[in-house]
């Protein structure tokens, strides 16, 4: 009997989602719209099919691609959450500035996430100049960058 709840009790612990609050995690206590999901909220929301989620994520830069200069101009690179999946970052340059990345640099970043069947893309990763929406950023190196 005592073996049978030692391992129910692992199991449960094993099953309950990682609630550390860490950076890669969603603040239980978000804002109206913003997805709750813990672990890797872009994975979720991939796999999900879901777009207009907010949320914070944090992955190593895989690959650095050349700028998006049609419109408004937005930096690009791609970092790697975890469990091999990968998301594009589309930073607007017009209103926040570049962030000095280097491919394995670290990165935290909080934006909207857009699905599509590559991984998705994370972007308004910056002030809204317009107050209507809440505002991204993206952390490297200690510095914040909106």
């Amino acid at each position: 009997m005592r073996l049978i709840f030692v391992v129910a009790l692992l199991l449960l612990v094993w099953y309950l989602p990682d609630r550390s609050g860490s950076a890669g995690s969603a603040s239980p206590a978000t804002r109206a719209g913003e997805a709750v999901v813990f672990g890797n909220p872009a994975l979720a929301a991939f796999e999900e099919g879901r777009s207009d989620v907010v949320m914070t994520v944090r992955g190593e830069v895989t690959r650095i691609l050349e700028d998006d200069n049609v419109g408004s101009r937005h930096q690009r690179f791609v970092i790697s959450t975890g469990n091999r999946h990968t998301l594009l970052i589309s930073h607007n340059i017009d209103l926040a500035p570049r962030v000095p990345l280097a491919v394995g640099d670290g990165v935290t970043a909080r934006g909207e996430f857009e699905w599509n069947d590559r991984g998705g893309v994370l972007h308004w990763t910056h002030h809204d100049p317009q107050g209507r929406r809440p505002g991204g950023w993206i952390e490297h190196a200690g510095e914040r960058y909106r």
